[in-house]
C-alpha cells in the first residue's frame, strides 16, 4: 500500500511543498516511485514522517532531526533531554510574558496604568478595579468615560497620590462640618459639594450641575457608595446629595 504526496501531506497536516523539501534534503525520501515517476509513499514512509514531526514540534532543526533519525551513535534521550531543557525555559518566558499581558489588559480597564506595588502603594488594600467592567457596561458609551480613560492612563503613582490627598483632605473637613451641624443648605456645605464636583471635573471628566446631581443621587441609591460615605460620618451620603442639590440650585 502506498499513498501519493497530496495523500500523505493530508494525512500529517503539512503542505506538499515541505514533503518535497524534505525529499530534496534527503530527510524524508519516499521508498516508491510510480511509473510516471511520482512520489508514492508506504507505511514505513509514515512512520519516519511521524517521528520527523515529533521532533519538529520539539523545535528540533532539520539537521539534527536528519541526525537523531540516522546516525546509530547518537542517543536520543541526551537530545530529549536537552530541548527539554530549552522548552522549559520557553514556558516560563511565556508563561511571564502572559502575566506582563494580563497585568496590562488589566491596568487599562480603569486606564490605571501602575505596577501592582504602585497600585498596592497608592490605593493600600483597596482594589481600584473592583468595578471596572460594571462601570464599562453602565458608561462605556458616554463621552465621559472616555475622557475619563484617557486622563487616568496618563497619570503617574505620584498623581494618584495626590488625588488620594485631596480626597481624604475633603472628607475629613466634611465630617467635620457635619460634626458642627452645618445643614446641607449652608453656605459651608454647599461649597463643599462646589468643591467636590471641580474635584471631579480635574481629575476626571467635566461634571456638569446636572451630572453631580445624578452622582449625588447615586451616593444615596447604590449600597456600596452609601457605605463609603456613610463610613465617614453615618449620614454623610444623604447630606452630601442634599448638599450637591443646593449647590446646583444657587448656580442655576
Amino acid at each position: 500500500m502506498s499513498y501519493s504526496v497530496g495523500q500523505v501531506a493530508g494525512f500529517a497536516g503539512v503542505t506538499v511543498r515541505t514533503l518535497h523539501h524534505y525529499d530534496e534534503i534527503g530527510l524524508l525520501r519516499p521508498s516508491v516511485r510510480s511509473r510516471a515517476g511520482h512520489r508514492r509513499y508506504d507505511d514505513a514512509d509514515l512512520d519516519r514522517l511521524q517521528q520527523i514531526l515529533f521532533y519538529r514540534e520539539l523545535g528540533f532543526p532539520l539537521d539534527e532531526v536528519a541526525v537523531l533519525l540516522d546516525d546509530p551513535d547518537t542517543d536520543p534521550q541526551q537530545h530529549l533531554r536537552r530541548q527539554h531543557a530549552v522548552l522549559t525555559e520557553r514556558i516560563e518566558r511565556l508563561r511571564k510574558m502572559a502575566a506582563a499581558v494580563e497585568h496590562a489588559m488589566e491596568a487599562r480597564k480603569m486606564g490605571i496604568n501602575l505596577t501592582p506595588e504602585e497600585k498596592f502603594e497608592v490605593f493600600g488594600g483597596k482594589d481600584p478595579e473592583q468595578y471596572a467592567e460594571e462601570a464599562e457596561r453602565r458608561w462605556g458609551g458616554t463621552e465621559a468615560y472616555a475622557e475619563s480613560q484617557r486622563r487616568a492612563a496618563e497619570y503617574t503613582k505620584e498623581d494618584w497620590q495626590r488625588m488620594q490627598a485631596e480626597v481624604a483632605d475633603w472628607t475629613a473637613r466634611f465630617a467635620a462640618l457635619m460634626e458642627e451641624g452645618e445643614p446641607a443648605s449652608g453656605e459651608r456645605a454647599m461649597d463643599m459639594a462646589e468643591e467636590h464636583r471641580r474635584h471631579i471635573s480635574t481629575w476626571f471628566y467635566e461634571c456638569t450641575f446636572e451630572a453631580h446631581l445624578g452622582l449625588g443621587e447615586m451616593y444615596v441609591a447604590d449600597e456600596r457608595f452609601r457605605e463609603f460615605y456613610d463610613s465617614v460620618r453615618p449620614g454623610a451620603a444623604e447630606h452630601l446629595r442634599a448638599a450637591i442639590a443646593a449647590n446646583a440650585a444657587r448656580h442655576g
